[in-house]
């Protein structure tokens, strides 16, 4: 079974459940940027307690999750994975947040095709952010790399002035600019 395969089963399982997702991370920047290999996926998602329960049992024996991790995620608006046992292939599932960027950024989530299917991807903007804001939590140039590559292939199609209302807003305002003048340099 392919990764692409393994998402397919987890975001189905999702959807049979009335629960909302958007894919973001690496998967969402390869589609709005330069692809690079990722060894997980991240998806964000909107579920309640009960609907959380009747995913894992949805998912079936091909699947590591652990329930109580899961029903903690729901209540902390944190995250839990869930872990193809065939292929090693970890997904992240990240309980959306109740600050106003995160409403927005899932708010204005596209589909695209996914192996003949439309999915929810979070947009190339809030992609850009959320690369950012982990940039900063971590540390991490890759991050901010996947960022620049998103706004490479972007370019002019980017509200800027979203993207700049929202950094600064999230503490990225700095990152933002150096990302920008690099890109238009």
């Amino acid at each position: 079974m392919t990764q692409e395969e393994v998402l397919d089963r987890v975001l189905s399982a999702l959807e049979r459940c009335g629960i909302g997702f958007m894919i973001t991370g690496s998967l969402a920047g390869n589609l709005h940027g330069i692809p690079r290999a990722t060894q997980d996926a991240d998806v964000v998602i909107e579920p309640s307690r009960s609907q959380i329960e009747q995913f894992l049992a949805n998912l079936g024996q091909d699947f590591y999750a652990n329930l109580e991790s899961a029903r903690e995620a729901v209540s902390s608006r944190g995250m839990f994975n869930v872990i193809h046992l065939g292929t090693g292939f970890k997904i992240d599932l990240i309980v959306r947040k109740s600050r106003p960027f995160s409403h927005e950024e899932f708010s204005r989530r596209r589909t695209a095709m996914v192996s003949g299917r439309a999915r929810w991807f979070a947009t190339p903007e809030d992609v850009i952010l959320s690369k950012l804001e982990w940039s900063t939590m971590g540390n991490s140039e890759r991050q901010y790399l996947d960022a620049l590559n998103v706004a490479r292939v972007q370019g002019e199609a980017l509200d800027r002035a979203y993207l700049e209302r929202w950094a600064a807003e999230q503490g990225v305002g700095v990152l933002l600019q150096r990302l920008l003048s690099e890109l238009f340099s």
